[in-house]
Parts: C-alpha cells; structure tokens; sequence
C-alpha cells in the first residue's frame, strides 16, 4: 500500500511520519492480499489553522483508495497520535464491514 502524507500548519517529522506509516499500514491486514498494491492512502495530519482559539487541536484525514473504491475517515484530537490512531480504527470498521457485507475484502 502506497501511503502519502501531506501536513498543513505543521511540521513533518521523522516521528510522526514513523507513526502515519505504521498505524495506516496496519490496514493492509485487512485486505486482500491481490489489492494491497492497488491501495494508496492520501493522509494530511495538521492543525486546523495558526490562530486556533481552542489551544493546541490536531486533526487526521485519510482517503484509502482501493480501485474504484474510497474510504475516508476523519478526526480532531488534543492529540495529533491519538487522531490517527482514530481514524485507523474508523477504516478497519469500514473494511470489516465491507468484508461482512460483500463477502470479500477489498
């Protein structure tokens, strides 16, 4: 699975982008096997804007592309780990439940 990772207000270092990689890759677990290639997730980890009013507020979004299909899942943490772990546990859901419904994995 090909994973690409854009930030936005904040600065991509060597640590977060370790933790992006191994958390969304996890998903291929859940894949099969014949689509892992075909997989790409787009990823933009960041800070809503400069001037949040709230302190410090992480967001994640992923897009997992699988063929023709997509899967998105988004988060806001005070935390910007704990808002990917999130929107990895919100893809697995999306893929058990694709699984569960269509038989297959992607």
């Amino acid at each position: 699975m090909k994973i690409i990772i854009h930030v936005n207000h904040i600065e991509l270092t060597s640590t977060i982008k370790a933790h992006v990689e191994e958390k969304i890759g996890l998903l291929v677990r859940h894949m099969d096997p014949k689509h892992e290639d075909l997989a790409e997730a787009r990823v933009e980890v960041g800070k809503p804007s400069e001037h949040h009013h709230k302190g410090n507020i992480f967001y994640a979004e992923v897009n997992l592309k699988i063929g023709k299909g997509l899967m998105r899942a988004t988060a806001e943490n005070k935390d910007l780990y704990a808002a990917v772990n999130h929107c990895r546990d919100e893809l697995e859901k999306q893929l058990q439940k694709h699984k569960t419904k269509h038989g297959h994995s992607f």
